[in-house]
């Protein structure tokens, strides 16, 4: 079963979604901050020069607000307020002698703009003021600024505060989000490795307990009681099926004995000797059902896994196919075999040739004479083992059934045989984590073994060791 990608998984997913929330929400309030605290630098700003503006338009008589704003100025030789005294034409008549980027601004408005100056050497220099004018009665005008160089300082301070605040929340936030889904995830693979295992026949494993007390140890505990309960059953099972098989193959097997003493007694009765014959038969029947049930149950339960082998596909069919070759030549069918290179698995010998035996023998066993059986062994895309032959086939409506225990389809009734071939190849496939599937030959079936799961993934030295 392959891995759950981290960058693929719901966890992560629903991470993101809740972290994008999260840092949009962070944000949001972020630039709130930012805005509310620019608007209350500037609030402040504007009441100082109102007052400073009513204060000065409270003095009595244009003389006397002359002097006043002469005042103001000399009181302020770093320039950083601004106090003009203009006439109707724009002329100034007191006050700080200053000119501004913008010119002046509109009546009554509270305009940002810029004050130029010079220092010492004759270099220019630009800072930020906040100024308002109101007009007066006799067509003059009263202006008067606030340098603003401070707060325009503190605003571009915050704003790099908040970028880098909301910077490092982003990085905390992802990083913790990371952290959680890889957490969560790398929980939830373990839960999935442990049930591929169990799939693959190892019934003794169980989901490992963090000790944490939450829902994934509930979950695990849950879990392990379950298949505590299926080992149980399936042992149980196991057991009474190795019993029945025993036991009934033991006095078959002495029954035939018999019979086949029965038959070679002197005598010239041909009817007895027939009917011993017939059921000498049926006890090989009998026998071989067991055997495969027998087989079926032992493959099931993932016997004989640690004797896995590197085991070449076109070596198994070789023999195979010399095996039937002259079963083939009997009924006049034709046996080709297509493995013209090694192609190489981890998994059963024995087992794997005996899937292939089975295959090899229902083609024969349910074809016509005269027809053509073929064993293909190939290694592109996956490692494939593949018997078609140009026999009546089955219907795709009833090639799942055919895969069961003890299914015979209505034709092959009147052929000898147990149902339980496709069975046997059908557990030794899931054994090997192959698929096994039943196509269309036009005419006739082809059942195909791709080794697509770690059956396949032999590791490098053995497999250089097979080849050679």
């Amino acid at each position: 079963m392959p891995s759950t990608r981290l960058l693929d998984s719901s966890t992560f997913r629903l991470t993101v979604v809740h972290l994008g929330l999260f840092v949009a929400a962070a944000l949001a309030l972020l630039v709130f901050v930012y805005h509310a605290s620019i608007s209350y630098m500037e609030r402040q700003a504007v009441d100082a020069i109102e007052r400073e503006m009513d204060a000065l338009l409270d003095q009595r008589g244009p003389e006397s607000l002359r002097r006043a704003v002469e005042r103001q100025a000399r009181a302020d030789p770093g320039l950083s307020r601004v106090y003009l005294l203009l006439d109707r034409t724009g002329g100034s008549v007191a006050g700080t002698p200053v000119a501004f980027e913008r010119g002046l601004p509109p009546e009554g408005q509270y305009v940002r703009t810029e004050l130029h100056e010079w220092d010492e050497e004759g270099h220019e220099h630009q800072r930020p003021f906040l100024v308002v004018r109101r007009e007066l009665g006799d067509g003059g005008s009263l202006v008067v600024g606030h340098d603003i160089t401070d707060k325009v300082r503190t605003q571009r301070v915050l704003l790099a505060a908040i970028a880098l605040g909301g910077g490092v929340l982003v990085l905390m936030g992802v990083g913790g989000g990371l952290a959680v889904a890889r957490n969560l995830t790398r929980r939830i693979e373990a839960i999935n490795q442990t049930t591929a295992r169990i799939m693959a026949g190892d019934l003794g494993q169980r989901v490992a307990v963090a000790g944490g007390g939450d829902e994934f140890d509930e979950l695990a505990r849950n879990l392990n009681a379950m298949l505590e309960r299926i080992e149980r059953l399936l042992a149980g099972m196991r057991q009474v099926t190795d019993n029945i098989a025993h036991d009934l193959r033991t006095p078959l097997t002495r029954m035939r004995s018999r019979l086949e003493v029965a038959l070679m007694a002197p005598g010239d009765d041909a009817q007895s000797r027939e009917l011993i014959e017939q059921t000498l038969k049926d006890a090989d029947g009998l026998i071989a059902t067991f055997n495969a049930l027998l087989s079926i149950a032992r493959i099931e339960a993932g016997a004989a896994r640690s004797e896995w082998e590197v085991v070449d596909l076109a070596e198994v069919a070789a023999d195979v196919a010399e095996l039937y070759g002259p079963l083939a030549e009997e009924r006049h069918m034709t046996l080709r075999l297509d493995a013209p290179r090694p192609v190489l698995v981890h998994g059963s010998r024995q087992l794997l040739a005996q899937a292939a035996a089975n295959l090899v023998d229902n083609a024969i066993k349910y074809a016509p004479e005269h027809a053509r059986v073929s064993i293909v062994v190939r290694d592109q895309p996956v490692a494939t083992l593949e018997v078609a032959d140009t026999g009546p086939g089955i219907p795709p409506e009833q090639r799942e059934a055919a895969l069961r225990r003890f299914v015979r389809l209505a034709p092959e009734r009147s052929t000898p045989g147990n149902g339980l071939g496709l069975s046997l190849v059908s557990a030794v496939a899931r054994m090997h984590e192959a698929e096994l599937e039943l196509g269309d030959a036009r005419p006739g079936l082809r059942v195909s073994l791709r080794f697509t799961g770690r059956s396949a993934k032999t590791p490098a030295e053995p497999l250089a060791a097979a080849a050679e």
